[in-house]
């Protein structure tokens, strides 16, 4: 399925969106500083596959899902909205989008004639880089929520993230100005409250740090706070009929091939990490760092040790399939390896002692 663009505008905001891309996302919000050393290090070229549409001069995208639902890029994350005849359902509002999800909605309802006032808010889960920009929609806005994201966010007391009004605890049916969404929690997985949101009419989810389309999965497998509910996460998202999925990060929708490809970049560092565990010999890491007293140090080099085994081949196979492969493949096979060790048991030269 291909989103339908809407029509760029301003030159102004070209130049703004050029000096983002070049400069990366937070690169405007404060003083530049020269990087010691006089270069960056350089990675493989990122696939066709994994590219999305080009940003607008004002540095977003807007297109159609299908029908009155709709998603928001600025390609480094996403958010997905409803219009209805009652007003429009925003599902996150990324702060790196910001004012840019306001004309983003403007443009699609100046085209679809149908309201453009925010008059409902889906939190997918607590997290600021994806709930940052909602104290943008005023008060005047129904805020839902899981249970346990508005425990966050009164913990977090974040003015740019207004608690919720409605919260559930397993499942919410949101109908509005004769559109639907269905919300659903199944247990943690990249956070306590991460939610799965199904406009079922469009056959799209929305599940936020679990599937990334195109790319490998970001640094320490998302920086999840529960490994195995969030690679368990992968298998329940593929269980729903979608055809579009919205990821919450970077530049283009999913489709379900995305999904299944995902799944397999994940079995297979696992099953690397596996051998690499039982591979890598501990005794020379013991040697040194033991007769210094240091533990840390035996722990630090041993695990990224077994790390960097683990992603090597991982790395090579996917390099140009997904994208970042040689970016983040180590991170997430040392985020593998202690949950292998701490989850799962496989404990290495830390187990029980003879």
């Amino acid at each position: 399925m291909s989103p339908e663009p809407l029509p760029a505008t301003g030159r102004r905001g070209f130049l703004r969106g050029a000096a983002a891309a070049t400069l990366g996302v937070g690169a405007l919000a404060g003083p530049a500083h020269a990087v010691e050393g006089g270069g960056l290090p350089d990675f493989a070229p990122i696939p066709a596959a994994s590219t999305g549409p080009r940003m607008n001069p004002d540095g977003y995208h807007v297109g159609r899902i299908a029908g009155n639902l709709y998603w928001v890029t600025d390609s480094y994350y996403q958010s997905m909205f409803l219009t209805t005849t009652r007003g429009v359902v925003l599902v996150d509002a990324p702060p790196t989008i910001g004012h840019n999800l306001l004309r983003a909605i403007g443009e699609v309802t100046r085209v679809n004639g149908r309201p453009d006032k925010v008059t409902h808010l889906v939190y997918s889960h607590s997290h600021a880089d994806h709930t940052g920009a909602a104290g943008l929609f005023g008060t005047d806005v129904v805020r839902i929520s899981h249970a346990a994201t508005a425990a966050l966010l009164a913990r977090a007391a974040d003015p740019n993230r207004p608690l919720p009004t409605v919260t559930f605890r397993d499942k919410y049916q949101l109908r509005v100005g004769g559109e639907t969404l269905h919300l659903a929690y199944h247990g943690p997985n990249h956070s306590p409250d991460n939610i799965y949101v199904y406009a079922p009419e469009y056959a799209t989810l929305m599940l936020v740090d679990v599937l990334y389309p195109g790319w490998v999965p970001f640094k320490n497998l998302a920086v999840s706070q529960d490994i195995p509910a969030w690679i368990k996460a992968q298998s329940i998202a593929m269980d729903y009929p979608w055809r579009t999925f919205v990821g919450g990060h970077l530049g283009r929708l999913g489709v379900r091939a995305d999904g299944a490809l995902q799944i397999r970049y994940m079995d297979d560092p696992e099953a690397s990490t596996r051998s690499a565990i039982a591979a890598v010999d501990p005794n020379p890491f013991f040697a040194k760092y033991g007769a210094q007293g240091n533990s840390w140090a035996i722990f630090k080099t041993f695990l990224d040790a077994v790390a960097d085994a683990a992603a090597a081949p991982v790395a090579a196979q996917y390099t140009g399939v997904l994208a970042a492969a040689d970016v983040f493949t180590k991170d997430n096979a040392w985020t593998l390896l202690e949950s292998l060790r701490i989850d799962a048991g496989v404990l290495g030269p830390f187990g029980v002692r003879p």
